[in-house]
């Protein structure tokens, strides 16, 4: 869910950044989104899927505004240093390429900075520049809002490391394991195992799944003590077999329905599993953190809010058809906390190779990005510990800040294995800081800075569509009073056992 998609200077059109806005936001989350649909009941699950999209999507528009006005402000420090610099020098008339604002990102560096202003285009608010989260808390924030923002993003990706730490090794049990000896065919029919029960000869499944782990761990956690890109062929890659994927699944699953052999009745609510749907709804909307990486390449901006706008509406259906498919092909009690396993049954499929693919597709994707997010992590740790002008010595930089960042998501997948509940508890507790209290904090902030730069009557050319501040406010009691439910329910629960 983490990391950049491409650098600034990689421009593309804003089809191609709604399909990476597409692949960025459907991940990890919607493998488990089913059992959580069939936990919660479908008319809940329905209604709280929508309404978390709209949520989303507004919050997106807020980090989208928040991106230009903190372009709008550097552009602005730039031009004042260029006006001193010139003081300084009567002799320079001609601004820096630095200083200059973009015009269909090509730089006009025989104009003064004057001409370019006079063309009445608004271009103080283009977004041209990557402004990464942290550096428009670093803007907008006090000391005490960086030092939270930072908390919660290092959260969320402890989080999102320890369910890719878990997913892998329990895909990768669940395929080889099994009571009767076929590796295949006996982990999506319903049967449910202990881990305690043999997998093979005195190896239990618990033992299997500590085995994987310690081999992922040892194979993709080196990555964390180097620095790593997502390449495009990488991309590609991965987002092809992630269609292929999700495809099948569906298409595999509406065979059945309509052979008559589903087996799902699902009930309209159980309020009992809106906590866990919740955080998974959370999740699997997730992309505020990756914004400025997606969508300052997008070369024409114009009607940015639109195409999100649209990228959202296609999501909320690509989840809604995978669920309901899910939840009425195969029974509550079969449904797996991966959704793909539900699909190594040969009552579902023949085909073997079909049946590996689905059974291990969670291990080829989430493991390419595991060093990615691995990376952004520690990255994010020594920008909060940094001083200006100072510098890590080699054993903190190069040990320290890895260990500390690959040790902990391991410990968690080492004790739990229970995927739909690490991703309840990252979405609704980081995520929901990441996807509504920050993006609400920064849209406010971003406007009382604007407003104190460049006066109240300056129009920001990216506003927000929820540009009332009613709205701000409506998220920030949402963000609050969803922190007191979850909290409650959680205590709720424990006190019942």
């Amino acid at each position: 869910m983490a990391g950049g998609i491409t650098d600034t200077g990689e421009l593309y059109s804003p089809y191609v950044g709604l399909v990476y806005m597409f692949n960025l936001i459907v991940g990890t989350g919607a493998l488990t989104m089913p059992k959580a649909f069939a936990t919660a009941g479908w008319l809940v699950s329905l209604i709280l899927l929508m309404f978390l999209g709209f949520m989303s999507y507004m919050t997106t528009t807020f980090v989208v505004e928040a991106m230009a006005a903190a372009n709008a402000q550097l552009r602005w420090k730039r031009m004042e240093k260029h006006k001193e610099d010139d003081d300084e020098d009567s002799s320079s008339g001609v601004s820096d390429s630095d200083v200059l604002l973009q015009d269909g990102y090509e730089r006009a560096e025989t104009r003064p900075i004057l001409s370019v202003q006079r063309r009445g285009s608004p271009n103080i608010f283009e977004i041209t520049e990557r402004v990464e989260m942290g550096q428009m808390a670093s803007m907008f924030f006090n000391k005490v809002g960086v030092n939270l923002f930072y908390f919660c993003i290092i959260i969320y990706l402890y989080g999102d490391l320890a369910i890719y730490a878990a997913a892998v090794p329990v895909s990768l049990m669940q395929v080889t394991c099994s009571a009767t000896g076929n590796h295949s065919c006996s982990v999506g029919d319903g049967t449910k195992y202990n881990d305690t029960d043999k997998c093979w000869g005195p190896i239990r499944r618990i033992d299997a799944y500590r085995l994987y782990l310690a081999a992922f761990t040892l194979l993709l956690g080196p990555f964390t003590f180097f620095n790593v890109q997502k390449t495009k062929y990488l991309q590609i890659m991965t987002s092809l077999m992630r269609w292929i994927a999700f495809i099948l699944m569906i298409i595999l699953a509406l065979i059945r329905i309509s052979r008559g052999q589903a087996e799902g009745h699902p009930s309209m609510a159980q309020l009992s599993g809106i906590r866990n749907l919740f955080g998974v709804c959370v999740y699997s909307f997730m992309c505020q953190h990756s914004l400025p990486s997606l969508i300052t390449p997008i070369s024409k901006k114009k009607h940015v809010n639109k195409l999100v706008l649209l990228d959202y509406i296609l999501i909320l259906a690509f989840y809604s058809l995978l669920s309901f498919t899910a939840i009425y092909c195969f029974r509550n009690d079969t449904l797996m906390d991966m959704y793909t396993l539900n699909f190594t049954n040969c009552e579902i499929i023949n085909l073997a190779f079909i049946r590996y693919f689905l059974g291990l597709f969670p291990v080829f994707t989430i493991s390419t990005n595991f060093p990615i997010i691995a990376v952004t992590l520690r990255n994010n740790w020594k920008t909060l510990f940094h001083r200006e002008g100072g510098t890590y010595p080699w054993v903190v930089d190069r040990i320290v800040f890895p260990a500390i960042t690959l040790i902990p998501p391991v410990l968690v997948a080492f004790c739990t294995h229970d995927l739909e509940s690490l991703v309840g508890i990252t979405g609704a507790y980081a995520g929901n800081g990441i996807q509504y209290l920050i993006p609400a904090f920064l849209a406010y902030c971003s406007r009382k800075d604007t407003q104190l730069v460049f006066g109240s009557g300056t129009v920001n050319k990216h506003l927000s569509p929820f540009r009332h501040t009613f709205w701000i406010v409506f998220v920030l009691i949402w963000g609050f009073s969803c922190f007191v439910f979850v909290t409650a329910n959680i205590v709720l629960s424990e006190s019942r056992l």
